[in-house]
């Protein structure tokens, strides 16, 4: 492990993932590699449960990892891996804010629907993915990140404000780049120490990306049965 991603989702973190592999410091692990790779949903749910983790057997093969569910264990793996460096992602607060209102949040709304806690209950009888990988997700980002109060805006911001100076306290300066998308290459390639690519930053995983994302591996997950 190379890299370890700190900040929150919603923060640039699949750009920072295609930019990481660009520079070719993949695969890098995001929330996509859990969608894509079956067996990981029981494994990050475990952890999530309370079992011990072993980093290198989940994380094994990636060279830097970003994004939720393992920025919510960014302390861990920092200690685990003390020669990984730390890339906090940023943006600003209120445009955080409403980019989790427009993905995130709306996904998890319609979780809370009678349609999404049947499809969920459905899934439970079925033994396969969707409730397992619902759960997982529950645990780490609502409940092990922000408290069980990631609903509530106010405390969602005081949480992405508070993340932000535990990093910052707790990463020793020449081990840690604090950066937003909009920085580009140079900040990034200057503290990974290679070349910045001819070629622009990436920009991917909008709202409307994320959607049509959600709902086509929601969908496989709905009906896929992994151990």
């Amino acid at each position: 492990m190379r890299v370890i991603g700190a900040g929150f989702g919603r923060t640039g973190t699949l750009s920072l993932k295609t930019a990481l592999e660009r520079l070719g410091l993949g695969p890098c692990h995001h929330m996509t590699e859990v969608f894509q790779n079956p067996g990981q949903i029981r494994r990050w749910l475990a952890i999530a449960q309370g079992r011990p983790a072993d980093w290198d057997a989940l994380l094994g093969g990636y060279r830097s990892c970003v994004d939720w569910p393992a920025a919510a264990y960014w302390r861990e793996l920092a200690d685990h891996y003390p020669e990984a460096k730390v890339i906090l992602s940023v943006r600003d607060p209120q445009r955080w804010l409403a980019s989790m209102n427009a993905t995130i949040l709306k996904q998890r709304g319609r979780g809370g629907t009678l349609t999404g806690k049947a499809l969920v209950r459905l899934s439970s009888l079925l033994g396969t993915d969707f409730a397992a990988f619902a759960k997982m997700s529950e645990l780490t980002v609502d409940g092990r990140v922000f408290g069980g109060r990631m609903s509530d805006p106010e405390h969602a911001l005081k949480t992405f404000r508070s993340h932000i100076e535990e990093v910052t306290a707790a990463i020793p300066p020449e081990r840690l780049l604090v950066f937003e998308a909009r920085q580009g290459w140079e900040p990034l390639c200057d503290f990974l120490e290679v070349p910045v690519p001819a070629e622009p930053y990436p920009r991917v995983n909008d709202a409307d990306d994320f959607q049509k994302h959600a709902r086509s591996m929601f969908g496989s997950m709905l009906l896929r049965r992994s151990e």
